[in-house]
């Protein structure tokens, strides 16, 4: 995988990814299929396993996304969060303060029903912080997707005010 290219914004502890991960609430996922590259927004909850988190999301049992991950698990993904304009004098001097993470992972179906259980309350305590506990009956109505990342990196641009006091820094560890 190809370094980031602004080190000085790269976000590479567990503890900064994990905050980036906790911030945000959609996750973008990027297939392939027979009419070319499809990204859909989800909302998604994770568990992080190792190295690495484990998403997870929920859908529909039938549709474009599942077809093209059935195909060829590979997918992409990035979510997003802390956005602001910069202001400057001049055109050239804008900017925009974010955190991201974007990464690669390899997609499948959860067939086990005590993960996909587990999975649907992860999501749940993601998006709501409350907890949410699943019945079999009830994670029948719904498709599980598992991504297991196999790469990730994380970016940030501070917001000025950040930058002017060292309240945060790229990597900070929490």
């Amino acid at each position: 995988m190809k370094p980031i290219r602004r080190t000085d914004r790269a976000v590479t502890s567990r503890e900064g990814l994990r905050r980036i991960l906790d911030a945000c609430k959609v996750c973008r996922i990027a297939v392939r299929d027979a009419e070319g590259l499809y990204i859909v927004p989800m909302n998604y909850g994770y568990l992080w396993t190792e190295e690495q988190p484990r998403l997870y999301f929920h859908c529909a049992h039938t549709g474009r996304k599942l077809e093209a991950i059935a195909r060829d698990p590979h997918v992409a993904f990035e979510v997003d969060g802390e956005h602001q304009l910069i202001e400057a004098a001049s055109a050239c001097g804008y900017g925009y303060a974010f955190e991201s993470i974007t990464g690669s992972a390899i997609a499948s179906v959860v067939e086990d029903v005590q993960e996909k259980c587990e999975a649907l309350s992860l999501l749940m305590r993601h998006q709501t912080g409350r907890f949410f506990s699943f019945t079999p009956d009830m994670a029948s109505t719904v498709t599980v997707l598992r991504l297991d990342v196999a790469h990730m990196a994380g970016k940030r641009r501070e917001r000025p005010e950040e930058a002017s006091n060292g309240k945060m820094k790229p990597d900070r560890k929490e």
